[in-house]
């Protein structure tokens, strides 16, 4: 175990370097960063002085050296139009996205577990049917369709719910369901596979046999043993809705960092989003060690060497 855990410390922090790289070549793969950062009416002896005081005259590889290292403290620059750290800024409005991630991801596994649980126990039967009914159209629904949908039933027809903005409960309701319907229809459907594979097998048979009553068979043996596939798809999900909240986050005037990543592509603010793309991607990066750490407490059948 101990060895499995450095190896894939080290293969994290390959990733990690990697991502850095991609990052750092956001503000290149436009053209001339000082031509991009820049007003269109800047003049040619202010695009000079521009491209020599930040260091893009120096070769690119220079240039990744010295964004590496600042990137390694945390510094990713100065936000162009606010004047403040752009780690700050990312920082700041990452509680917004975790808490709208979060409840997103608590609407799509309340959903989508017991429908999935309930489409296996019930396969090729009503139940069955209509639960992989709804989680095929949760999956086929643009997430941008689906915000706007609510917003215009739920808020301006019926005027049951805000629109916009982050407050209380209320306010979170649609993006959640938004954010999560997505995940829902995908964690039903492999938790409906996962059960439908494991209620099959020999020890679900004989603790049947057994005389064990249906739940305890279901809870007990089925459920935990079906879990690490659907472990994997919820965190690498979780990690997908933190990155791609971006839409809903737009829709609703919720106030984080995706929506900050929107608003400074266009004011062109590279640091910003140089630095909300690498903490995101982080985040994603260390959810997958976290799963597979877990992986041996939830099935005791794997070993790490």
């Amino acid at each position: 175990m101990k060895w499995f855990l450095v190896r894939r410390l080290l293969q994290t922090c390959l990733v990690v370097l990697g991502l850095s790289l991609l990052v750092f070549m956001i503000l290149h793969v436009t053209g001339d960063p000082a031509l991009v950062i820049l007003p269109p009416y800047a003049r040619t002896e202010e695009v000079a002085a521009f491209r020599e005081k930040m260091g893009f005259n120096d070769p690119l590889l220079v240039q990744y050296a010295r964004f590496l290292a600042r990137a390694i403290r945390g510094d990713f620059g100065m936000s162009f139009h606010q004047g403040q750290p752009a780690l700050d800024l990312v920082l700041d409005r990452m509680p917004a996205t975790i808490e709208l991630g979060v409840a997103a991801m608590v609407f799509a596994l309340a959903l989508a577990v017991p429908a999935g649980i309930l489409a296996a126990l019930r396969k090729d039967k009503l139940a069955d049917f209509v639960g992989m009914s709804i989680a095929l159209l949760g999956q086929s629904m643009p997430a941008f369709w689906l915000g706007l949908m609510l917003v215009m039933l739920i808020s301006v027809k019926l005027d049951l719910l805000p629109v916009s903005g982050r407050g209380g409960l209320a306010h979170l309701v649609l993006p959640a369901i938004t954010l999560g319907s997505f995940t829902a229809a995908r964690v039903a459907r492999l938790t409906r596979s996962e059960m439908l594979e494991v209620l099959g097998q020999d020890f679900v048979r004989t603790a049947r046999a057994k005389g064990l009553r249906e739940g305890a068979v279901v809870g007990k043996h089925a459920f935990k043993n079906s879990l690490v596939p659907v472990l994997t798809i919820v965190a690498l999900e979780f990690g997908t809705v933190l990155g791609g909240a971006v839409i809903t986050e737009t829709i609703f005037a919720w106030p984080g960092v995706g929506r900050l990543m929107v608003d400074s592509i266009f004011e062109r603010d590279f640091p910003v989003v140089q630095a909300g793309v690498f903490v995101i991607a982080v985040i994603f990066v260390l959810l997958n060690l976290v799963v597979d750490v877990a992986y041996a407490w939830l099935d005791p059948r794997i070993r790490y060497t």
